[in-house]
């Protein structure tokens, strides 16, 4: 009988996971766009803060920085040192022990000749190489040290020797050495050009117990030696110069006359030589109480590095960065499974934002929304400017009303809904929906046909963009209410003509992409009279269709446009301003349209202005907050097409 066990996916992105959501990353970018951000910009923001369930980079470099410092404040470097000072002790204590009870003038003699060992450690242990112990104790214990050094030693340029080398025979050095002597001779050829695939192979297949890695090419190789190198050397140079001279004196006593120490050196130089680029002068600081070997020294080097490099790639900081180049194999060696799939989501986010075609390069090289990503962001604002005027009781008007023509596509019957049935579509659905028993007709069937009104606008969206506009955050519900109507006439009410401007001491037409991704300066002037005069020429273009012009607002005209071109500013307003003004709002009405003005904030001096416009106008002033001025725009604009039609 077959048993499973189940527990959680964490080799790899996990297979059943939802997509990833592109609308919730698009809303983000497109706040952070519409606040001022570039879009660059903006993704990396998105990618820094992460998603609902998925980790940002901010996150993961944290806890990168955390077990850095735990790793320096942990631990610290001389657990060798203090290991070989242990050894040493415990043997010249089993050996006086030994010689204490022993009468003769030889026992004094040795006696003797312990009292004057030198006080460096490397030192007492080369001067006792001679010494006939007569503690079978003691002779183990300063045998242990030497194989202690030598383990540590390779175990500092190859991973995991330490365990292999245990219990270490003769036959084992001699085995190493062969080993060494091959490394050293196949990385000089390969120094000086010579073709070492073949000898690579044989190599691996007499030495590979050696190389965990399993390097498949000599290049693989050469890269894992050299950065265990590298950190044995940070490792060294970490260390005081006491402490430093003691390790060097005592590696060339490691192995005796194997000359394996000789070959540990010029492996060292060899790989110094091939690899200039790693780092061979660097050091850290450790200031903890656990003592390390020179192996675990040397690996916690190792993790130093690749910890600096992994914060680097999720910086993202560098030129051309992209959230393939993170290393999820290391990240997940540091962080585990959980930060390597987090990392995966976010690459793969990116990439889906560049698939979908949602961002793209503009011909500077910088990056930009693409028109898709405006008409998601679009969409999402009209869906939030509907929801709003629904909360405030407002009747959702976006649908065309029954006095329209036909445009040959159906939808389902909602209450309210004053098209006409499309009765063989609802019959059809009464029919299958009955499958073969009596026909009954129900409300679910019932199908309206769209239509789709006759009368074509020309609309002009004027929008403030005065500093004013950001200092009383008003800057990103203008633009919310731009897209939401922008939006809605492309969707909608396509044979409309919206042009988009916007004014602050000069004014302008936009497109919808130059207003997303405007931002504020610090600019004084509000030059209605200007933005009017290109509403004009705007309607001037369309006429067969009715005229409609929106304002938003939030302060009195305080300049105008000169016949030079240039705009003259001044505070309190002109009356020149003033007046240029008035004289283009009855221009408009002269061509047949009336101006609603939304007025953004109290101040008396804007709302006896914007008055005087909507009386010689024929318009209205609307007053609404900035979470009700996209529902106010739409509605209106909705209101001025049915009102017209």
């Amino acid at each position: 009988m077959s048993t499973y066990r189940y527990g959680r996916y964490v080799d790899g992105p996990d297979p059943l996971a939802p997509p990833t959501d592109l609308r919730a990353a698009m809303d983000e970018l497109g706040r952070e766009v519409m606040e001022g951000a570039s879009p660059e910009s903006a993704l990396r923001e998105l990618l820094r803060r992460g998603l609902p369930g998925t980790r940002g980079l901010d996150d993961l470099t944290a806890r990168l920085w955390q077990k850095r410092a735990a790793l320096t404040r942990r631990n610290r470097l001389d657990g060798t040192l203090q290991e070989i000072q242990r050894l040493l002790e415990e043997a010249l204590r089993a050996e006086r022990a030994a010689l204490f009870p022993d009468p003769d003038d030889d026992a004094r003699f040795r006696e003797a000749q312990l009292d004057a060992l030198p006080q460096s450690t490397a030192a007492a242990v080369n001067e006792l190489a001679e010494y006939d112990w007569r503690s079978p104790q003691a002779r183990e214990s300063y045998e242990q040290i030497r194989n202690l050094v030598g383990r540590e030693l390779m175990d500092q340029r190859f991973q995991g020797m330490k365990q292999a080398m245990e219990n270490v025979r003769p036959e084992d050095v001699q085995r190493i050495q062969s080993m060494m002597n091959d490394l050293n001779a196949l990385l000089a050829a390969h120094a000086q050009g010579e073709d070492t695939t073949e000898r690579f192979a044989e190599f691996m297949r007499a030495h590979g117990e050696f190389f965990p890695e399993n390097p498949r090419s000599v290049e693989e190789l050469i890269d894992a030696l050299a950065a265990r190198s590298a950190a044995a050397q940070r490792m060294m140079n970490s260390l005081t110069d006491k402490q430093r001279d003691e390790l060097s004196a005592l590696s060339q006593q490691a192995f005796g006359d194997s000359g394996i120490g000789s070959q540990l050196s010029r492996l060292d130089s060899l790989l110094q030589g091939l690899r200039p680029g790693e780092d061979w002068t660097g050091s850290a600081r450790f200031r903890g109480n656990n003592p390390m070997g020179l192996g675990e020294g040397a690996q916690a080097m190792a993790d130093l590095a690749e910890l600096d490099a992994l914060a680097e790639q999720l910086s993202q900081s560098y030129p051309g960065a992209r959230l393939e180049d993170i290393d999820v194999e290391a990240l997940v060696r540091q962080l585990g499974g959980e930060a390597g799939v987090d990392a995966r989501r976010l690459a793969e986010l990116e990439r889906e934002l560049r698939s979908q075609n949602l961002l793209e390069r503009a011909p500077d090289g910088s990056l930009r929304l693409t028109p898709k990503a405006l008409r998601r962001l679009g969409e999402t604002a009209l869906r939030g400017v509907i929801d709003s005027a629904r909360q405030q009781g407002q009747r959702d008007n976006s649908s065309a009303g029954a006095a329209g023509e036909l445009i040959g596509s159906t939808r389902p019957w909602q209450f309210g809904d004053t098209e006409p049935w499309n009765v063989p579509r609802t019959v059809t659905n009464a029919v299958l929906r009955s499958a073969g028993g009596p026909v009954r007709l129900d409300v679910v069937d019932v199908e309206v046909s769209e239509t789709e009104q006759r009368s074509r606008a020309v609309v002009a969206l004027c929008v403030d963009t005065s500093w004013s506009m950001v200092q009383d955050g008003r800057w990103v519900p203008m633009k919310r209410t731009a897209l939401a109507l922008h939006h809605l006439v492309r969707t909608r009410f396509r044979t409309d003509a919206l042009e988009l401007i916007t004014f602050g001491r000069h004014a302008e037409t936009v497109d919808i992409g130059q207003l997303t991704a405007l931002e504020g300066v610090w600019e004084q002037g509000t030059n209605l009279h200007h933005a009017l005069l290109l509403a004009g020429r705007h309607v001037r273009r369309h006429p067969d269709a009715q005229p409609v012009v929106l304002v938003v607002t939030d302060g009195e005209p305080t300049a105008h446009l000169e016949a030079t071109g240039e705009a003259e500013f001044h505070y309190p307003p002109l009356d020149r301003t003033l007046g240029k003004t008035l004289v283009e709002v009855d221009t408009l009405a002269r061509l047949g349209a009336s101006i609603t003005v939304f007025r953004l904030g109290d101040d008396p001096r804007l709302t006896k202005f914007v008055d005087t416009v909507a009386r010689r106008s024929g318009g209205r002033v609307v007053a609404p907050d900035e979470d009700g001025l996209g529902a106010a725009v739409v509605s209106d604009y909705l209101r001025s097409r049915k009102r017209r039609h």
